[in-house]
């Protein structure tokens, strides 16, 4: 009973640290279609990156990272300002 219950422990414990990100992120400059296509593209080609949408009213990009993988703020601000826009705000969630 107490090797199921410390596999059990051992498991939970792995499998929570293994959990996807994600991470919205408010960037200035996006006006239409063709702005949000541009950034989705650049975030989709980092390879922590699982899914990328971009909510172009709220101005908003939310990017889903591998399981067990992040984005760290610097590089999210190099491929904001490599797409050719600003960023105010970055919300993370798991």
């Amino acid at each position: 009973m107490r090797k199921i219950l410390l596999t059990f422990v051992i498991l939970t414990s792995l499998s929570g640290s293994a959990l996807a990100e994600t991470i919205t992120i408010t960037v200035h400059g996006m006006v239409c279609a063709f702005c949000a296509t541009g950034i989705e593209k650049t975030f989709r080609k980092q390879p922590e990156v699982a899914s990328v949408k971009v909510d172009l009213p709220k101005k908003h990009v939310v990017v889903t990272t591998k399981p067990g993988q992040t984005l760290n703020e610097a590089k999210i601000k190099e491929v904001v300002s490599y797409s050719g826009y600003k960023m105010d705000n970055i919300v993370r969630a798991k």
